[in-house]
């Protein structure tokens, strides 16, 4: 079996499966309307179905019970991911609280780790590892348990992390399920190096091309003019799944910051800009940088190839760049993109007293 065919199996499947869900979103509700449902950060205009996460979530089940060995660790990422399409699909019904969306985010996370997915080291810049499963926590219940402390909390926040973050950047129609795409087909490249738990390298890249071929068949029905949104469920499985597979391949969590710089930073300054005006980072306002760039007469086509295009040039970079460089490339970047949100704040001040005058 080759990664190709259930790239394309997965890809088949998402579509087929998008096809119905859409019909079916719109007889359930599952819809967004911003005339019932005000949202600050919506680029939309009429009624849109959203429940994305479903057929994503499916195409991604079918094909690893088709073609992935199921052990623990990946029957723990199918029903954590399962547990999450259930959230997002509530939240796609009735918007939930954010709060609540990210105590279930803290949830699900720990229950992925409990199947065995933790962080027992990671690679150092400057050279080496750093070990991180040295902190041990032994108990007795219903047989001998072991939790690595450090190992399991530190990926319990960046699986939550990613979650969050990736879930921010679904703006603009075609946004997210492109660069999924290419990031989850990198990290599928890259985890032929080198693989830190109890599953082959194989294994962890039938996994990357089959999320990789579930986004790519959404995309078609996202890309402009959308016919159905990713939704929370969509947006959320998408970070949730880049930053597991990022966990199966040693050293990959440095090549997941590189490939999702833009995301990454987005999130970064936002957070910082949330928390300069005294409001809550869970909050949703206008201010992503998708919106920046709508709001100096960039069109969702363009905003949507852009981060692709960007995920594609790091994706390549992130296969001959190696510690250092890795870190040096996403310092620059940076500082690219902060100067250039600097910019497109002063060309909208300046629209704004032009148009004031």
């Amino acid at each position: 079996m080759t990664p190709i065919f259930i790239l394309i199996t997965s890809f088949a499947l998402s579509s087929a499966i998008t096809v119905i869900t859409i019909p079916l979103a719109k007889k359930l509700k599952l819809v967004t309307d911003k005339k019932t449902r005000h949202h600050p950060a919506h680029t939309h205009r009429g009624i849109v179905p959203r429940a994305g996460g479903l057929p994503i979530y499916f195409s991604i089940l079918l094909t690893t019970i088709i073609f992935i060995p199921l052990n623990k660790i990946i029957i723990g990422i199918l029903l954590s991911s399962f547990f999450l399409t259930i959230v997002g699909l509530l939240d796609d019904y009735s918007d939930s609280s954010p709060y609540i969306r990210f105590i279930a985010n803290l949830a699900i996370s720990t229950l992925v780790i409990s199947f065995g997915l933790g962080i027992p080291f990671i690679s150092n810049p400057f050279g080496g590892v750093i070990r991180l499963d040295t902190l041990r926590w032994s108990f007795n219940f219903l047989g001998q348990h072991s939790v690595l402390i450090l190992a399991d909390l530190l990926a319990i926040i960046w699986l939550t992390w990613t979650t969050n973050i990736i879930n921010w950047s679904k703006g603009v129609d075609g946004q997210l399920p492109g660069f999924v795409t290419i990031t989850a087909f990198f990290l599928g490249l890259l985890s032929q190096r080198f693989t830190a738990h109890d599953i082959s390298a194989q294994v962890v890249m039938f996994l990357s091309f089959a999320v990789a071929g579930s986004y790519l068949g959404f995309l078609p029905f996202n890309f402009y003019p959308q016919k159905i949104m990713p939704g929370y469920g969509g947006g959320a499985l998408a970070g949730f799944l880049l930053g597991i597979l990022a966990i199966l391949s040693f050293g990959k969590i440095g090549t997941a910051f590189l490939i999702l710089s833009v995301p990454i930073i987005d999130a970064g300054y936002t957070i910082m800009r949330r928390l300069k005006n005294r409001q809550s980072i869970f909050k949703a306002d206008w201010g992503h940088l998708h919106h920046r760039l709508m709001d100096i007469g960039w069109g969702k086509r363009r905003i949507a190839v852009f981060y692709w295009i960007i995920s594609l040039i790091l994706g390549v970079a992130s296969l001959f760049f190696e510690g250092m460089e890795k870190l040096l490339a996403f310092i620059a970047i940076g500082i690219i993109l902060l100067v250039f949100i600097v910019i497109m704040q002063t060309i909208k001040k300046d629209k704004k007293v032009s148009v004031t005058a």
